[in-house]
């Protein structure tokens, strides 16, 4: 059976409480996933898909020999420029402070890329075009603002689980995923995981999906 409602807490018992009622089962699977974090700017829901990602390794291959952008100061902004960096002609980072939070060797390895720029203590105030993206305006922190004409902007600045009415039960980290000994099994006996919700390197439809199915499959053979 199908139920479109909204979780509000489980229970020791592993009961399932929602907006509509309770119920009672074996094994439960959390697959709540996690939301791409919005630089919340007109026009960003409307041009994702045109010119606007969140995902450079699903998407880049688009951009080969064009100009994009990485918005980002992490080792996952850091990971996409490296990687857009062997498709795109021109790739700029865009970072609000002077210092990066992702590791040095990802920053020493981008300083030695001719066709990497540094964009930094500087943020993305807005984003131009109709069709598509066609450029994006910065502000840098001494108030000076610029236009940069780009193809494409990968932004990559986290994601938010939506983990906490677990974690009564349940061990999450400081981020908000949750903990899980070997991809599946959380700290509680019948409680399982799958998917972006997860402590996890790489988070793509195809690993989700991966996720899903051992999942599934271990919540069957361990029920009683």
């Amino acid at each position: 059976d199908f139920k479109r409602e909204t979780v509000i807490r489980i229970n020791e018992d592993k009961s399932v409480v929602t907006n509509e009622g309770s119920y009672e089962a074996k094994a439960i699977i959390l697959a709540t996933g996690a939301e791409n974090r919005k630089l919340n700017l007109e026009k960003e829901a409307e041009l994702t898909g045109k010119g606007v990602s969140y995902c450079a390794t699903c998407d880049g291959n688009f951009y080969r020999n064009k100009i994009v952008a990485v918005a980002g100061g992490g080792n996952t902004a850091l990971e996409d420029a490296i990687y857009l960096s062997n498709l795109a002609s021109k790739v700029y980072l865009i970072h609000r402070r002077d210092e990066f939070r992702g590791e040095e060797k990802y920053v020493e390895e981008l300083k030695q890329k001719e066709n990497v720029e540094f964009v930094l203590n500087s943020n993305i105030i807005k984003l131009n075009g109709t069709e598509k993206l066609e450029s994006i305006e910065i502000k840098n922190n001494d108030g000076s603002t610029k236009e940069i004409e780009l193809n494409g902007l990968f932004i990559a600045v986290g994601q938010e689980p939506k983990n906490g009415i677990f974690s009564n039960i349940i061990n999450i980290d400081k981020a908000g995923y949750i903990e899980s000994i070997d991809g599946v099994h959380t700290n509680v006996d019948g409680i399982y995981v799958a998917g972006d919700a997860r402590v996890k390197d790489l988070r793509q439809l195809t690993t989700a999906v991966s996720d899903g199915s051992i999942s599934a499959t271990t919540a069957i053979k361990e029920m009683k």
